[in-house]
């Protein structure tokens, strides 16, 4: 059984801690077995590659590295700011996500 995470694929997060500290980016993956989550444009890393049949140059290539969904913030939607995020049940006995700072449910 996994273990509910306050981050999903799609949201928009702040970084608070590590070498990306301040950026915002979009959640492109979430690797649930690491508690890790890969955000787009944060965490850039630089990849030596070989020469295939994707690149058949070889290279250096930069890409999005992981970072540890402690270091990660969801953006509230409706301030732009980053918050804590709790769960309640909606009007339909649904439990959702909803913002500590503005109380809003987010989707």
């Amino acid at each position: 059984m996994r273990r509910k995470l306050h981050i999903k694929k799609g949201d928009t997060v702040y970084v608070n801690a590590g070498e990306s500290k301040g950026q915002q980016g979009k959640v492109l993956e979430v690797i649930y077995e690491k508690e890790k989550a890969i955000v787009e444009g944060v965490n850039m890393v630089s990849k030596h590659t070989k020469p295939n049949a994707k690149s058949p140059q070889g290279g250096i290539v930069k890409q999005e590295a992981p970072i540890h969904i402690s270091n990660l913030m969801v953006v509230d939607p409706s301030t732009g700011k980053p918050t804590r995020i709790g769960r309640r049940l909606n009007d339909k006995s649904k439990l959702v996500r909803f913002s500590k700072k503005s109380g809003e449910e987010i989707k």
